[in-house]
């Protein structure tokens, strides 16, 4: 390859004094995206990425291949609510999932709710949904252009139609109902004012009270604690109507507080447990008892049982105990738990009783998944009901629902899409690397049968390793897409994540955080060791804390490697804080603000940590205009720095998406987009005929 001629990008003598410690930062003007002169480099960017990447022969043959994979019919878990089954279908292509209702299994559904009729182009979504108790009304919060603020709207199961009820500035919430549906709970914050700086606003998270049928000014102020600014609050009505129980997060912290309040006299908010001292999840109640799922005193997690008539620790009860695999949620259904296991990071689904007694394993198809995240849980049921629904998927296990009969014991296949793939093909392992201090790190591989371990498949090796959040076997088109071109796809748990349970998420932050980069090196290394590929065929890619990880392992060992996707990532750890919500992730990052945390962030930042006259591996930075949680500026000014650095040929590109966001909601066009030009840029710089 020829070197890219770059656009000009002008250097600023920004330097700030960190501690006593001067650091500058010459591409400080990119942090202001709106600016008319950021907007042309933007273009010019575009520009450069957009030519070299369909100049790619391959590049057409790969997005027809991708286009005709992702078309395959979707059925998310049923959700039965208010005597009726709700569920999101996808009928391939659809830029959006679509809401139905039923009234029975198996009958016609209808539809209730189309995001794809709300924008031209599918950049509105529909992000969060709650049906009332009685089923006749859908609450649904809506988002645009990948946003994390959203409008939280209320339609009429019946008829289908919007009531006029509009309630805006919600962001990171939930709607949850009174008993009565006569309304809903859920958390805003105040109209931000366009002409201030975001963070000045002194914003925090408000709980409110929505009635039906009157407008956002008559809601009524439920609870604020404007002393704590950090403060969020998820609320939930429990299951008598008796209490509004308070999870009280901070940040991206995975510790938690649990407060209550007695509905019933409209009682003061009590603070049931105060400290942010672990994890608590709140999975339902018996009266005054409650359940949680927490962390405390079991790093793999435990069911505890706390009646707020007896508050203190020495009366609360284990309901089920840690066991060897860390629990990932808890359910309650069927007057039963049920609890998903983390077993290597794969899920294992076990029954218990009220009282902790094991009742046996509702048996999963294969090694693989049930999907957590999106916009809503395939994982559903209630205590009341028979029936558990739920959907799994694998790398070459398409996501099917299934329903688990409790009189029978017994699953039954609901839905499994036609996909145009020979399964036989395939297979997919797993195997441990060892990282620098000796500990073992899963990796799941996926690749056509009869793989030759010559050391020259070109491979893809994905991570995470951030917040507690594991990354288990998933169903993703794009990855599915690269094995079929003969790629070999390398799935990686690395510490930090929640694989393991607690202990391996803080092994992996704020002084540990080296570990995680640590453990995707080794995995690397594995990968050649073992002749499954080479640096030249080699490719790392990881999103938002991922796209961290990418960038951190792009400046440490950039000889490694021979491509390079960091997606929406976290670049400048010295400022993440200063945009949007990036304080937030101070839990697991640290903070520059504080001398010893600054000390550990600037040794492994990636815009700090690129150096002059260095042959880079060849990188596609993907980032989107209007992502408003880790804002678009940290991938502009690793662009800029990586490609003033770079001395060798490989290409240094920028891809910006316009009218997207951090992902959430992205439209599925936009989605075959982004992962046309990534394959693409794999295709070209590792080789891939």
């Amino acid at each position: 390859m020829s070197k890219p001629q770059y656009p000009h990008t002008p250097t600023v003598d920004q330097v700030d004094d960190y501690h006593g410690t001067a650091v500058r930062d010459p591409f400080r003007w990119l942090e202001d995206t709106t600016s008319d002169e950021t907007k042309a480099w933007i273009e010019a960017q575009n520009e450069l990425s957009v030519g070299f990447l369909e100049a790619v022969p391959s590049r057409e043959r790969i997005q027809q291949r991708l286009t005709e994979l992702w078309d395959f019919p979707k059925q998310w878990a049923p959700a039965r609510m208010g005597g009726r089954y709700f569920q999101l279908r996808n009928t391939g292509l659809q830029n959006q999932d679509v809401l139905f209702v039923m009234d029975s299994l198996g009958e016609d559904a209808r539809v209730l709710l189309d995001p794809n009729a709300l924008s031209e182009d599918g950049t509105v979504a529909m992000s969060v949904w709650s049906v009332s108790p009685d089923g006749q009304w859908l609450a649904y919060a809506t988002s645009a252009s990948g946003s994390d603020w959203m409008t939280w709207h209320v339609r009429d199961v019946n008829t289908g139609k919007d009531l006029p009820d509009l309630v805006e500035w919600s962001k990171f919430s939930d709607a949850s109902w009174r008993k009565d549906s006569s309304g809903f709970y859920y958390s805003r914050y105040e109209k931000p004012d366009p002409g201030k700086d975001y963070l000045a606003q002194n914003f925090f998270q408000k709980v409110f009270f929505h009635r039906l049928g009157e407008p956002q000014s008559s809601d009524v102020l439920v609870y604020e604690r404007p002393d704590e600014k950090e403060w969020g609050f998820a609320v939930e009505v429990g299951k008598d109507d008796k209490y509004l129980i308070y999870s009280v997060w901070q940040g991206t912290d995975v510790r938690n507080r649990i407060f209550y309040q007695e509905l019933e006299t409209d009682g003061p908010v009590i603070e049931l447990i105060p400290d942010l001292e672990a994890a608590y999840n709140f999975i339902g109640n018996d009266g005054p008892v409650l359940y949680l799922h927490t962390n405390l005193d079991a790093p793999l997690g435990r069911l505890i049982a706390v009646d707020v008539t007896q508050p203190g620790k020495a009366h609360w009860r284990t309901i089920v105990p840690e066991s060897t695999d860390a629990i990932q949620l808890v359910k309650r259904v069927h007057d039963e738990f049920i609890v998903l296991y983390l077993h290597d990071a794969h899920h294992q689904l076990k029954r218990f009783d009220r009282d902790g007694k094991p009742l046996g394993i509702i048996e999963l198809p294969a090694l693989g998944s049930i999907p957590t995240q999106g916009n809503f849980l395939n994982l559903t049921g209630e205590s009341e009901h028979d029936e558990l629904f739920y959907v799994f998927n694998s790398f070459l296990y398409p996501p099917s629902s299934y329903r688990y009969d409790f009189q029978r014991g017994e699953s039954e296949l609901l839905f499994t899409p036609p996909i145009q793939l020979d399964h036989e093909d395939f297979t997919t392992e797993q195997v441990f690397a060892t990282s620098k201090d000796g500990t073992r790190i899963p990796m799941f591989l996926s690749y056509k049968k009869g793989l030759e371990r010559d050391g020259y498949n070109p491979t893809y090796l994905y991570g995470y390793g951030g917040f507690n959040i594991p990354l288990v076997p998933r169903f993703i088109v794009s990855h599915l897409a690269f094995i079929e071109m003969g790629g070999v796809l390398a799935w990686a748990n690395l510490r930090g994540g929640g694989e393991y349970g607690e202990a391996w998420h803080q092994a992996g932050m704020l002084d540990t955080k080296q570990n995680v980069f640590d453990d995707f090196i080794a995995c690397a290394e594995y990968l050649i060791a073992e002749k499954i590929t080479s640096t030249p065929r080699l490719a790392i890619t990881g999103r938002s804390n991922g796209g961290l990880l990418v960038g951190a392992c792009i400046v440490q060992r950039p000889d490694l490697f021979g491509a390079t996707v960091p997606v929406v990532g976290v670049m400048d750890m010295l400022r993440f804080h200063e945009f949007t919500i990036g304080w937030a992730w101070t839990s697991d990052y640290g903070s520059s603000k504080d001398p010893e945390q600054f000390k550990t962030l600037i040794q492994y930042s990636p815009l700090h940590n690129i150096k002059p006259d260095v042959d880079y591996p060849a990188t596609l930075v993907v980032t989107s205009d209007h992502d408003d949680r880790v804002v678009p500026g940290h991938s502009f000014k690793f662009a800029a720095a990586l490609q003033a650095a770079q001395a060798g040929d490989e290409p240094i590109l920028i891809r910006i998406q316009t009218k997207a966001g951090h992902g959430v909601g992205k439209p599925t066009a936009l989605m075959i987009e982004e992962a046309t030009d990534i394959l693409a840029f794999l295709a070209e710089t590792l080789e891939i005929e």
